[in-house]
């Protein structure tokens, strides 16, 4: 058996080679090209007969390198890039070189302990991409939301009183169709209901005389020279939010089609609050390997629900575990939040926490915790999820828990 330390980058990989005591059997560099991954490849099968004596130790778990290495049948081992810092000499001496041999070495040295990469399924892969890529178009909306409300503030902030929501197509299509203070003003009650029923407003009539009245208030008004000013700008942002929330939309199909298609989404889906966009999420994180993880324990130090304990001295704390799939952490934490909303005991939890002096985070956090533990049991069994088992478990564990 070899072990291959492999240091990744966007365009040259950095390997080094061990036997099994320890000795440097190669060190050499490829290029990230489909020549270089070949190179690999046969390089590493000169010193073995077959791939699966060949472990691969790298500090990533995704990506074009580790595709091709599981498809050539290498076992891939992600290591943590805190790991290969622990190991470093006093000196604290960092190069490409020396960070391939340390992840040889400690796959060496800690090859029993390490845990091999499973791969998530197709469906999974796909969706937890799907989730993930939408996450970034929805950070994109809230940015161009933010602007637009900060510019609407600038010369037009009646506009942010008139409709629920800035993000709904009426009331862009309002922004657009008046763009200014003076030209809403210069429309009649019965012109903006026709604008309402064009848009299918359930109240026209009644929504178009609240707004009219809601314009011919007294109103604070921009110098005309920053009227026109904002009122370019304005459309400019409403371009450009407007096709990022279509593309949402598109999103939410195609994820609710995949979620749906795994069936595991039972579970996830009959979880409270989780909706439509935090049940595929939590399948996308939790994935559908049985295998992966040997108790709940393992999920909230993975999912950074778990706090971390640190002592020195006297000096003894719990706080935030960083060092996690900050994905899955987002997920959970969304998903206590709406939790709190709509069942019982949550709430309780929740509000015992922020008395005892906990922050809204923390509490949610230590909510999302149970949640872990619930989630975990409801996976395992494929049960969908029944507070009534959950209640009568708490109730047999509460005189050990007090």
């Amino acid at each position: 058996m070899i072990f291959v330390g492999i240091d990744w980058a966007d365009k040259e990989h950095e390997v080094c080679v061990l036997d099994q005591d320890g000795t440097e059997l190669a060190h050499f560099r490829i290029p990230h090209t489909c020549h270089g991954l070949e190179t690999l490849k046969k390089q590493l099968l000169r010193y073995v007969t077959s791939p699966e004596e060949a472990p691969c130790f790298l500090e990533t778990s995704q990506g074009l390198l580790v595709q091709f290495l599981l498809e050539a049948g290498f076992p891939v081992y992600p290591l943590n890039p805190k790991v290969v810092d622990y190991r470093r000499k006093p000196s604290g001496a960092k190069s490409d070189t020396i960070d391939a041999r340390l992840l040889a070495d400690i796959g060496r040295s800690d090859l029993r302990r390490l845990r091999r990469l499973n791969p998530d399924s197709e469906l999974i892969q796909e969706l937890k991409t799907l989730c993930r890529d939408q996450d970034i178009l929805l950070e994109e909306v809230t940015r161009l939301t933010n602007r637009l409300t900060a510019c609407l503030k600038e010369y037009y902030p009646v506009a942010l009183e008139l409709f629920s929501r800035l993000t709904l197509p009426v009331t862009l299509n309002f922004l657009k169709t008046y763009p200014t203070l003076e030209a809403a003003r210069s429309a009649s009650v019965p012109e903006l209901a026709a604008f309402l029923k064009a848009h299918r407003h359930p109240k026209p009539n009644l929504t178009a005389q609240r707004i009219y009245a809601q314009l011919h208030a007294p109103q604070l008004e921009a110098r005309p020279a920053v009227v026109r000013a904002k009122s370019r700008f304005m459309p400019v942002l409403i371009a450009q939010l407007e096709p990022l929330l279509e593309a949402i939309k598109k999103y939410d199909e195609e994820i609710t089609r995949l979620f749906k298609s795994h069936p595991d989404s039972l579970i996830f889906a009959s979880l409270p609050g989780a909706g439509t966009r935090l049940g595929p999420r939590l399948l996308a994180g939790w994935g559908d390997d049985r295998g992966r993880y040997e108790s709940a324990a393992a999920v909230q130090a993975l999912a950074g629900t778990s706090p971390v304990l640190y002592q020195s001295g006297k000096y003894r704390f719990a706080r935030q575990r960083r060092a996690c799939i900050k994905f899955l952490r987002l997920a959970l934490q969304l998903f206590a939040y709406q939790s709190v909303l709509k069942v019982s005991w949550a709430r309780d939890y929740y509000q015992r926490k922020r008395a005892a002096g906990k922050t809204h985070h923390e509490a949610l956090r230590a909510l999302a915790n149970i949640w872990v533990r619930i989630i975990f049991a409801m996976w395992l069994n494929r049960r969908p999820y029944d507070e009534s088992v959950f209640l009568a478990a708490r109730a047999r564990h509460a005189p050990s828990v007090a």
